[in-house]
């Protein structure tokens, strides 16, 4: 159910609030261009700059307008426990598909704390919850031992995994067996990732080229990875130019190129730099996006 491209979708804004009309049209054309599931609230959707409210109106709108359709993943993790088990149950109440919940960041709690955070959604939840592990942001890196203890619980699925070393995907395979759901966080080493025993990638560069990321993720599924070498090839300088400024700056930089939405940022982010732009902009024609 949870496989293939999966996109970290951005939350559109206009005049500093959520544009939903936006955001709906966005999910229909992610839709139609064969993306294989959305994640509303991630990081790339600015959650730590929404609102609860808006948190919960964002997952809201994308169970509506993709029920049925393709799955949705919600992020609703926080460095709280008790709010990321609220934000869970009510997720769950939307009828969500499955919950990501990130590794509590700033805290920076123990192996033993990370592993009661995770228990304590999984208990208070009866819905599938997908690990996200990302060190680079958070601070702490869950272990594959933790990983490992969680994953005997009822609703702890898989993991989101983006430390970038593929070396885990190995490790976690190893240890937890194919049943153990790993998804790529990084759209940079799917290629890797999928030849390894990867799933998928909930990814960045899908909001801006679903088409293209949802081809070369059916070939990765049929095995037959000298054609996606070729698609991966050329999406190489947009998984790139994703990050030439913070996450989700240049992807809403090329939505709006795209006349899907504004390129507005909630603060400390602030929209692209012209140099960025440029760069952009010729990441963007060279692939026909514009």
């Amino acid at each position: 159910m949870f496989k293939g491209s999966i996109t970290a979708l951005v939350s559109p804004f206009k005049g500093n609030n959520l544009d939903l009309e936006a955001f709906e049209k966005f999910i229909n054309f992610q839709i139609t261009n064969g993306t294989n599931g959305i994640v509303p609230c991630g990081t790339t959707g600015e959650s730590p700059t929404i609102s609860h409210e808006e948190h919960k109106l964002l997952i809201e709108t994308a169970v509506k307008v993709a029920k049925d359709k393709i799955p949705v993943i919600a992020g609703t993790g926080s460095n709280s426990t008790d709010e990321a088990v609220d934000m869970t149950k009510f997720a769950e109440k939307a009828k969500v598909d499955a919950a990501l919940v990130v590794t509590p960041y700033y805290n920076k709690p123990t192996q033993e704390g990370l592993y009661q955070h995770y228990k304590k959604i999984n208990d208070n939840c009866g819905i599938p919850i997908i690990i996200y592990n990302i060190p680079g942001r958070s601070v702490v890196d869950m272990s594959v031992d933790t990983m490992a203890r969680l994953f005997e619980l009822k609703n702890i699925i898989g993991v989101k995994d983006a430390t970038g070393d593929l070396n885990r995907v190995t490790q976690q395979k190893n240890k937890m067996g194919s049943e153990f759901l790993m998804l790529s966080g990084n759209d940079e080493n799917t290629y890797e990732f999928y030849k390894l025993g990867g799933s998928g990638c909930i990814s960045v560069s899908a909001n801006v080229a679903p088409k293209i990321c949802s081809d070369f993720h059916s070939l990765c599924h049929l095995k037959k990875f000298e054609e996606a070498k070729n698609i991966f090839d050329k999406l190489l300088p947009l998984h790139d130019i994703m990050f030439v400024e913070s996450n989700p700056v240049p992807a809403k930089y090329s939505l709006s190129l795209m006349d899907m939405m504004s390129e507005e940022v909630r603060l400390p982010l602030v929209t692209a730099e012209d140099s960025s732009k440029e760069k952009i902009k010729a990441v963007l024609k060279n692939l026909s996006l514009i």
